[in-house]
């Protein structure tokens, strides 16, 4: 039993809603193996949040499996369910999980996986009990299997019954899609079928979620934390349940994600094994408020703000001008911040022959900065984007959206480190970069900036 000053707050519905667990890839299941311990730590955590989740979710790869002994296979299920999450009861709280590259990796673990979990069966024809949904109230969760033999192994993804089940469930207020495989790159590690869904099934797969209206993709396999957002739908990605590596190193965590669901949107908070909330997020993002967007003019101006963003805070930019005819493709600054005497940590503009929005962020001196890409700007039109500036989501935490559309989409980047540790110079410029009006200016035209 939890004691009360031991005990972490649970975030909670503002009102009618669902609050739940999320964590995955524990590769446990064998007594005194390094595993072992370290999920314990994370369960540890999750035995102390009051009030307990309503339900749990698991995106796969509980146990270390990955053996051609189905009676090995089962004696590490029946400990990891046992033995390791004795302390649950499931009858109050219910768990769910979806097959993984340790638990589902042939025909014979697939087997195995059917009996010992008993998942419901109303999947695709071929996969009872490896892919199904949930329906609680107004919430639809549906289970997509990412390596079933069937259709090839792992990072193949069946899609007509997903579409079909999001369809007739159309009525749910929210709707989560939970497969192993990411369907977008975490932290610079891609590979297709290996380490994302196979990269022929990314684009339909996700013009489903979009289409369907579809909040948030949940997935594990990558071992970090990381979210992101594409065309307005979330991929969240949780590997943190007790494998020792990280992906990378010094980066990660072991953690755990605590979240509550309501008609206002999603909240979550993560958990590492000290019980210390590490990120946070709310989505969707709010509006900012009309009267406080400004307006910054062409070349050295005063910052509206410098330091480091408070978790909890963002930045809005609205990116507003004319490109520049074809063949420029030199590098065409936006704004940069800067101070005198060092390279500016924080540049936004055009560069290369598509126009490409990029964003390049400095870490410290002496090492290379990393790179954030946007959409194209085609060469002589009009654009109109806006650009939010969110630490708390880590690397996808940099977003654009146009001004007619009200779904955000995260840079691409290969880093495992966002903005949060971003300290802003006092010194700003718009149009040009920090060595004056003609160092990478602004080939295009009627350029504004305004910020929130």
């Amino acid at each position: 039993m939890t004691s009360a000053n031991n005990s972490i707050p649970a975030l909670l519905p503002r009102g009618k809603g669902h609050q739940f667990l999320l964590y995955g890839d524990s590769c446990s299941g064998v007594p005194g193996a390094l595993h072992e311990k370290t999920f314990a730590s994370v369960n540890a955590v999750v035995q102390r949040l009051t009030p307990q989740p309503d339900f749990i979710l698991f995106p796969g790869d509980e146990i270390i499996g990955l053996t051609p002994d189905p009676d090995a296979l089962r004696a590490q299920w029946r400990y990891w369910l046992e033995t390791e999450m004795a302390w649950l009861d499931r009858a109050a709280t219910p768990i769910w999980h979806t097959t993984g590259n340790h638990t589902t990796y042939d025909v014979m673990s697939e087997a195995v996986f059917r009996a010992v979990l008993d998942l419901p069966d109303n999947g695709p024809p071929g996969q009872a009990g490896l892919s199904y949904f949930v329906r609680r109230g107004d919430l639809l969760m549906v289970f997509v299997n990412t390596l079933w033999s069937g259709l090839g192994g792992e990072g193949h993804v069946e899609l007509a019954w997903l579409e079909a089940t999001l369809r007739e469930h159309g009525d749910a207020r929210h709707k989560l899609v939970l497969g192993h495989h990411p369907v977008f790159p975490v932290n610079g590690f891609t590979g297709t079928y290996q380490r994302e869904i196979g990269h022929e099934y990314a684009r339909p797969f996700w013009d489903l979620l979009v289409k369907e209206n579809v909040l948030a993709y949940l997935c594990s396999h990558i071992l970090a934390f990381d979210v992101q957002a594409h065309r307005g739908v979330l991929q969240i990605c949780t590997a943190g349940a007790g494998t020792a590596h990280r992906m990378p190193e010094g980066v990660e965590y072991l953690h755990c994600i605590q979240a509550a669901l309501d008609e206002e949107g999603l909240r979550y908070q993560v958990l590492d094994t000290d019980g210390v909330v590490r990120e946070r997020m709310e989505w969707p993002l709010p509006d900012p408020d009309p009267a406080g967007w400004k307006v910054l003019r062409h070349g050295d101006v005063e910052a509206p703000f410098s330091g480091r963003l408070e978790s909890g805070r963002r930045i809005e930019l609205r990116l507003v001008g004319q490109s520049a005819a074809a063949d420029v493709a030199t590098a065409q600054t936006i704004f940069t911040a800067f101070a005198p005497g060092s390279i500016a940590p924080f540049w936004l503009g055009l560069r290369g022959p598509r126009q490409t929005l990029t964003a390049i962020v400095g870490r410290e001196p002496g090492r290379s900065p990393t790179y954030w890409f946007g959409p194209d700007v085609p060469a002589g039109e009009g654009f109109d984007i806006h650009v939010a500036i969110y630490p708390d989501m880590g690397p996808g935490g940099l977003l654009y959206r146009r001004q007619d559309s009200t779904r955000w989409s995260s840079f691409t980047s290969a880093t495992a480190r966002g903005l949060e540790q971003l300290v802003w110079p006092r010194h700003w410029a718009i149009g040009h970069g920090q060595g004056g009006s003609e160092d990478r200016a602004f080939r295009g035209d009627a350029l504004s900036l305004l910020i929130a």
